[in-house]
């Protein structure tokens, strides 16, 4: 950026803004030094942020749900006991079913995600019922992990094939 700032003779700010309107636009590609160019290569990579975090978040929530019951940290868990259960499987699900960011809208992403989520989340109820270990606390929490990784997995692999379809072919 420094390099396209001194040659147009603009501010590191302005020369920012303007290669990301490019790259909004579609008019330039913004790619890192070196691409991934296997699975493992893309797992470790930048572009798998979104994984890295949401594994993060999904077990801060058993552990805050399992081990924290008095204030102050309870209204933590209440936060991200809301998110995993309304938000998160629902947005996984998505990821996975449009691996590209430029499909929906995000206003669409987010009503998607909350009415999925409230699709998901009875059913992993329902099928539990039937089970040996039934409707409970651990079995549900266990059970919304799962499909949450699950499905994570399967988007984190769609958005690698779409990544290598676009960069690497």
């Amino acid at each position: 950026m420094k390099e396209v700032a001194s040659r147009a003779k603009i501010s590191y700010d302005r020369a920012s803004y303007y290669t990301y309107l490019a790259w909004k636009k579609g008019i330039i590609d913004i790619l890192p030094e070196k691409l991934p160019k296997t699975f493992p290569q893309y797992f470790l990579s930048i572009e798998s942020l979104w994984f890295h975090i949401l594994f993060v978040f999904v077990v801060s929530t058993i552990l805050l749900a399992l081990y924290v019951t008095k204030p102050p940290l309870i209204y933590l868990r209440y936060v991200f006991g809301s998110l995993y259960v309304l938000y998160v499987p629902g947005a996984v699900l998505l990821e996975a079913l449009y691996p590209r960011g430029e499909e929906l809208e995000p206003l669409e992403r987010l009503a998607l995600s909350i009415g999925l989520s409230l699709a998901l989340v009875p059913l992993v109820g329902l099928i539990l019922n039937y089970t040996p270990w039934g409707i409970r606390l651990v079995p549900i929490i266990i059970s919304l992990a799962l499909l949450t990784l699950s499905l994570a997995i399967i988007a984190l692999y769609r958005k690698y094939t779409y990544f290598k379809l676009k960069f690497l072919t």
